[in-house]
């Protein structure tokens, strides 16, 4: 079965060069056909007003990958011969990682952001986009952005913006659902930690890539979180799906009712993703009701 193997290190590289390296081999040794990263700056994913009155988001300043970094993941990811992608979170970031990945990916965060949308697109590189809590009438705007933007490589991931996520919230179906309404590769963006879940979005609902979140010895930033999988447990999955055809392994909850719409373990997160107006965290809405608590 041809699926395609993302690890997305997110902040667990803890802003070392030689972790990253480390992410690198083991994603590689695993299975794996890609690793992401996420390029972001704090002062320009969240609103100053909130970072203002927020201290624990500032603090994840440390969480920030240094742009230094960047063409030393590439080389290292074409030594290893594995494809290099990363998350831009500010116009800025599409430029500055344009000569090293092989794709980009926008976030379920950042989908109402039709701005960095289209400077994916006018790249003419591949996207990946994750649709968490979203509805269906947003993935259409989104599908049209990109759509107008003569984008030809376009891969939606069906996710749930909840970290970790149980199984009976994941809504598989709506894989199908993306698929039939959109003709472009459709697939999973695994917060689970369920292997369950990940046979059934590949051999019920033939999921084209699946993405998870990877820590490689539980001291990442986002392992604590406990949506992040180590290598040792996600690398039977991969074998499993790479060498045994057919294998079918039920996890019936995960189904869901196959309608794309915001879970209700995720409608707070909805609140968080940038607002279209300035690509800031979160809403404008939002961070009028923070300043006032």
């Amino acid at each position: 079965m041809d699926v395609e193997f993302v690890a997305e290190i997110s902040s667990n590289h803890n802003g070392d060069i030689d972790r990253c390296m480390r992410f690198i081999e083991t994603a590689k040794a695993i299975g794996c056909d890609a690793v992401k990263f996420q390029l972001f700056r704090i002062s320009q994913l969240f609103a100053p007003e909130l970072l203002n009155n927020r201290a624990d988001l500032k603090r994840r300043v440390e969480w920030e990958l240094p742009l230094e970094f960047i063409p030393r993941l590439y080389e290292k990811c074409k030594q290893e011969k594995i494809k290099f992608s990363c998350t831009p979170f500010y116009l800025e970031a599409v430029e500055e990682l344009r000569p090293y990945v092989d794709f980009y990916k926008v976030a379920s965060y950042e989908l109402l952001w039709a701005d960095i949308l289209k400077c994916c697109c006018l790249t003419h590189l591949p996207i990946v986009i994750s649709t968490g809590m979203a509805d269906i009438d947003e993935i259409d705007q989104a599908m049209h952005v990109v759509t107008s933007c003569g984008a030809k490589d376009v891969t939606l991931l069906h996710c749930v913006s909840n970290y970790p996520v149980s199984p009976q919230h994941c809504n598989l179906a709506a894989i199908k659902t993306m698929r039939d309404r959109y003709s472009c590769r459709v697939g999973w963006s695994d917060h689970s930690v369920n292997a369950s879940v990940i046979y059934r979005a590949i051999y019920k609902w033939n999921a084209s890539m699946i993405e998870f979140h990877m820590d490689i010895d539980g001291k990442g930033e986002e392992y604590k979180s406990g949506h992040c999988w180590l290598p040792h447990e996600i690398s039977p999955v991969i074998d499993d799906i790479r060498n045994v055809s057919g294998r079918d392994k039920s996890c019936m909850s995960a189904d869901g009712s196959g309608i794309k719409q915001p879970s209700e373990s995720e409608m707070i997160e909805r609140e968080w993703r940038a607002d279209p107006c300035d690509g800031l965290r979160p809403l404008r809405a939002t961070r009028e009701f923070q300043e006032n608590k």
